[in-house]
C-alpha cells in the first residue's frame, strides 16, 4: 500500500507517459516550489538588507560586529543544505517542502521583534541571523527534488527556471526593504516605528517591516505545499547516498560550483555592506540599498535565461565562459584601485565591475545545472544528490565572503587581498571545468 502524498509510479523518460500524466505534475511542483524558494532566498537575505539601518536607529554594533551578521544566514544556511541534500530520497518532496516553509516563521517573526528594541543584545541578532538560514539550507531539498520531476532534456530548462527565478528573492529582500520600511503596515505593539538618523537627516521608520511581511505569504504556500505537492518514489537511505562522494567528479563540481553560485550568494549577503564600508565616508555617500539589489537581480535572470540556452549548448562551454569573464572582473577590481578610491566618482566603475561579476556568475549557475545531472546520468537518484550537495557547499558563499572581505577590509584597510584571492580561486575552478569537461578528449564532455 502506497504511502499518502506518494506518487506510486514515475517514468518521466517515458514520452507517452510524461504527455499524459506527468508533465502536469511535474510544472505544478515546479510553480508552488519555485514560488516557496523565492520566498526562502527572500528570508535567507534579509538580513543582508537591515544591517545597513541598524546603527541609524540606534544599535551600537562595529563594522565587525555588522559583517558576523551578514555572514550568520550563510553559516547555517550551507550546514542545512548538507542535512536537505539527503531528505528527499528519505521524507519526500511533500513532507520537506511543507515543513521547510513553515520554518522560516521563526526568523522573520523573531528579526522583526529584535530590531524594535535597540537594546536587543548582539548575541540575540546572532542566533537570529542563524535561523535565517533556514531559508538557505533548503535549496539542496528542491534542486534533487525537481530533477527527479524532469526528463533529462528539460532538467537544464527546469533547474533554470526554479534556481533563477528562487535567485530573485535575494533582489526580493534588498529591494523591497528599503520601501516597506517607509511606512507602518501593522498597528498595536508590533507597529512602533524607529527614528532613523543619517547626517542630517531624521525621519521615522518601520525597520520590522522587513522581517514580518514574509509572515503570511510564508504561512500560505506552506499550506498550498502540504495540500498540492506529492513525492517521487525514489527512495534511499542516509547511507547509500554517501556512495557520490566516493566519484572524483563531485568534488570538481563542487569547486566550480563554488565559483559561480558561492560567488553569487557571497556578493549577494556582502555588497551592501562593501558599498558601506568602502563608499560610506565620501560627502553624500551612495544609499547600499539603492544599489545592492542590481547584483542578485542581474544574477537571477541570467540563470533563468541561460538555463534554456544550456539545454542546447550544452554546460560546460558556458561554464567555462563564466570562469573567464570572473576572472577579468575581480582581477579589475583590484586594477582599477575601485577598492581604495580617492573620490566618490569611482563608485560607478566599482559597481559596474561587482554587477558584471554577478552578470557571469548568473551564467554559471545555469550551465553548472546543466552539466551535474549530465556527469551522473548513469544514476538520476546520484545526479540529484551531487545537485544538493554542490548547492549546500557554496551556500556557504555568505558567510565565507563577508567574512574574508570584513577581515581584510578591518585588517588590511581595504578588500583588495580578497579580490586577488577570489581571482585565483576562479583561475583554478575555471582550469578544472576546461580540462574535464570542456576540451577535446575530455573526461566528461557535458
Amino acid at each position: 500500500m502506497s504511502k499518502p502524498g506518494w506518487i506510486e509510479d514515475w517514468r518521466p523518460e517515458d514520452p507517452e507517459f510524461w504527455k499524459t500524466t506527468g508533465s502536469k505534475i511535474a510544472w505544478r511542483t515546479l510553480t508552488i516550489t519555485t514560488v516557496s524558494l523565492v520566498l526562502s532566498f527572500a528570508s535567507w537575505f534579509m538580513m543582508s538588507a537591515i544591517v545597513v539601518r541598524l546603527p541609524a536607529i540606534g544599535f551600537k554594533f562595529d563594522t565587525m560586529q555588522l559583517f558576523w551578521l551578514a555572514a550568520m544566514p550563510g553559516l547555517a544556511g550551507g550546514t542545512l543544505r548538507v542535512i536537505h541534500t539527503f531528505l528527499i530520497p528519505i521524507f519526500g518532496t511533500r513532507n520537506v517542502i511543507a515543513i521547510a516553509t513553515l520554518l522560516k516563521l521563526i526568523p522573520c517573526i523573531g528579526i522583526g521583534l529584535a530590531v524594535m528594541n535597540p537594546e536587543t543584545p548582539f548575541w540575540v541578532f546572532m542566533v537570529l541571523a542563524l535561523t535565517a538560514g533556514f531559508g538557505g539550507g533548503d535549496f539542496s531539498s528542491y534542486m534533487p527534488s525537481t530533477s527527479l520531476f524532469f526528463p533529462k532534456k528539460l532538467q537544464g530548462a527546469a533547474l533554470g527556471i526554479q534556481a533563477g527565478v528562487g535567485n530573485f528573492g535575494v533582489s526580493v529582500a534588498q529591494f523591497i526593504t528599503p520601501w516597506i520600511i517607509g511606512f507602518a503596515i501593522l498597528g498595536g505593539p508590533i507597529g512602533a516605528s524607529q527614528v532613523f538618523t543619517s547626517g542630517p537627516i531624521t525621519k521615522p521608520i518601520w525597520l520590522q517591516n522587513a522581517a514580518f511581511w514574509y509572515a503570511p505569504l510564508l504561512m500560505l504556500i506552506g499550506v498550498l505545499a502540504w495540500a498540492m505537492l506529492r513525492s517521487v518514489p525514489v527512495k534511499a537511505s542516509f547511507r547509500e547516498q554517501l556512495d557520490i562522494f566516493k566519484s572524483k567528479h563531485t568534488w570538481f563540481c563542487t569547486i566550480t560550483y563554488v565559483m559561480t553560485f558561492g560567488s553569487f550568494s557571497g556578493f549577494s549577503a556582502a555588497f551592501p555592506l562593501l558599498i558601506k564600508s568602502v563608499y560610506g565616508a565620501f560627502p553624500d555617500a551612495p544609499d547600499p540599498l539603492k544599489y545592492a539589489f542590481y547584483g542578485p537581480l542581474i544574477g537571477s535572470l541570467l540563470r533563468v535565461v541561460f538555463g534554456f540556452v544550456a539545454d542546447k549548448t550544452g554546460g560546460a562551454i558556458l561554464t567555462q565562459i563564466s570562469g573567464i569573464g570572473m576572472i577579468a572582473a575581480a582581477s579589475a577590481m583590484v586594477w582599477t584601485g575601485v577598492l581604495t578610491p580617492t573620490s566618490a566618482d569611482q563608485f560607478p566603475l566599482f559597481v559596474a565591475l561587482v554587477l558584471t561579476i554577478f552578470f557571469f556568475s548568473g551564467i554559471g549557475n545555469a550551465s553548472t545545472f546543466r552539466q551535474y545531472p549530465i556527469i551522473f546520468a548513469h544514476s538520476p537518484r546520484q545526479g540529484a544528490g551531487v545537485l544538493g550537495w554542490t548547492g549546500a557547499v557554496a551556500a556557504y558563499g555568505p558567510f565565507v565572503f563577508a567574512m574574508l572581505i570584513g577581515k581584510s577590509i578591518t585588517g588590511f584597510g581595504s578588500a583588495t587581498p580578497f579580490f586577488i584571492g577570489a581571482a585565483v580561486y576562479y583561475v583554478f575552478a575555471t582550469a578544472i571545468n576546461w580540462w574535464y569537461y570542456t576540451r577535446r578528449g575530455c573526461e566528461k564532455p557535458c
